[in-house]
């Protein structure tokens, strides 16, 4: 069996068409697990009439780091699959990441392929990467869905739909719940890229993907302001000390880049409220302990984040 992890934050009309894409389109034997952040749309009546479907309810609002947690935790499957509620699959959707994840036990996590809800003739993510200017890339953005057709390594999975092997996160911990939401993803594949675990894209798992439902738009004051606090704890977080020093340079260059890209669009206000915050709280974000038998590892994953520079310019 499978567990479906679907986080919810008063999107009740689009988790129902999230639930009922599940129910008609996999033969796989499945448990659908939503966790609740505190909604106040949702029709419970609705809920606790769908067969082989778990409720949890949180009291407030907690994000999506802690959300999924606690999915994750309450699931009993070997295999954990997340998903956004303002997606729908396409058939095979559980089945091809199940297959993909079972070829091999090195992998930690399968990303599908995140196709546009509302132009699904063009890809909104074909796998995540990230690079040594502190940015990240979702693959195929606005690209033809005939594009990214054969399986390959990725960087990180989007956490919106995205299949997990459980007794890894075990292993390497959960999603950093002080992220809240944004770049949570970033950071758990990072940990497993340390630990010597692979991230893969699967082209034949299709996802609609709405796309910023829960935070309103692409851009805005509250996802400007975590994404940059996020990426400040991201790089503390998983750069070994003498890493962080050497790449910092370029760090800062792309932290002020990104800027003045958000100053052009009004938000630079927010986005040095996010700095200001990583930096007065930096302190409580709990560093993965440095293992000398993962020196290749840190080494593999410099020379992708300088190699990832150059996606920028294809």
């Amino acid at each position: 069996m499978v567990s479906i992890v679907i986080p919810n934050y008063n999107a009740f009309e689009l988790l129902k068409k999230c639930i009922i894409s599940i129910k008609e389109k996999t033969n796989e034997d499945i448990e659908i697990i939503i966790v609740d952040n505190a909604s106040k749309d949702l029709d419970i009546d609705y809920i606790n009439n769908l067969e082989n479907v778990k409720f949890i309810y949180l009291d407030k609002n907690y994000g999506f780091s802690k959300a999924v947690n606690e999915g994750i935790l309450n699931s009993n499957s070997e295999y954990i699959i997340l998903l956004n509620n303002d997606t729908e699959i396409e058939f095979g959707f559980v089945e091809k990441l199940l297959e993909q994840i079972k070829s091999d036990e090195y992998i930690f996590s399968v990303s599908s392929k995140m196709i546009d809800y509302r132009n699904r003739k063009i890809i909104d993510d074909a796998g995540d990467e990230y690079s040594i200017v502190g940015w990240t890339k979702k693959v195929g953005n606005g690209k033809s869905i005939d594009k990214f057709v054969k399986p390959r390594k990725i960087f990180s999975s989007c956490a919106g739909a995205a299949i997990y092997r459980k007794k890894i996160f075990e292993e390497i911990g959960y999603f950093d719940e002080s992220f809240f939401a944004y770049l949570e993803d970033v950071d758990i594949c990072y940990r497993a890229n340390i630990n010597g675990y692979k991230n893969i894209f699967c082209p034949d798992a299709i996802v609609y993907h709405v796309g910023s439902a829960t935070s309103g738009s692409k851009h805005n004051d509250f996802k400007v302001k975590l994404s940059a606090r996020n990426n400040i704890y991201l790089v503390v977080k998983n750069m070994p000390i003498l890493q962080l020093i050497l790449n910092l340079p370029l760090l800062c260059i792309g932290f002020f880049v990104k800027y003045l890209f958000f100053l052009k669009k009004g938000l630079g206000k927010s986005y040095l409220l996010g700095i200001k915050e990583a930096l007065l709280s930096i302190k409580k974000i709990q560093k993965p302990k440095f293992k000398f038998k993962n020196i290749i590892n840190y080494l593999r994953i410099e020379l992708r984040l300088i190699a990832n520079l150059f996606l920028y310019f294809i």
